[in-house]
């Protein structure tokens, strides 16, 4: 999960920063971006506020931010999952990079063996 964050207050912006020193990412690349303005037509925005209808009302601590930053990234991976679906294009997840593993492994193992077998051979 990459988050960027941008928040007119510079407190919230610093404390946030702080809380997610793990996850932060520029605007450009990030999957949410934070914001303590409401901010309309963008899936990406996560509002932050005392309003009631903000997806975090403050205060919040710190497992709460992350724990509803995980229910947001959630959410909109399954929309875009969604949608690859329908373009006929797997859903990214970790079902498919374990059968990636498994057929690179595979793959490895068949070229060392005919190595093996190569040099036996001579």
């Amino acid at each position: 999960m990459r988050v960027a964050v941008e928040c007119k207050s510079p407190l919230m912006q610093k404390s946030l920063e702080l809380f997610l020193d793990n996850h932060l990412s520029s605007l450009k690349h990030c999957d949410i971006v934070l914001r303590d303005i409401k901010c309309l037509n963008d899936e990406r925005c996560f509002y932050i506020s005392s309003d009631k209808n903000s997806d975090l009302v403050k205060p919040f601590s710190k497992s709460q931010l992350i724990l509803a930053l995980e229910k947001r990234y959630e959410s909109i991976n399954k929309n875009i999952s969604v949608v690859e679906e329908v373009e006929d294009e797997p859903a990214l997840g970790f079902d498919i990079l374990q059968k990636r593993i498994e057929a690179l492994t595979l793959e490895y193992q068949e070229n060392i063996l005919k190595a093996v077998k190569a040099f036996y051979e001579k």
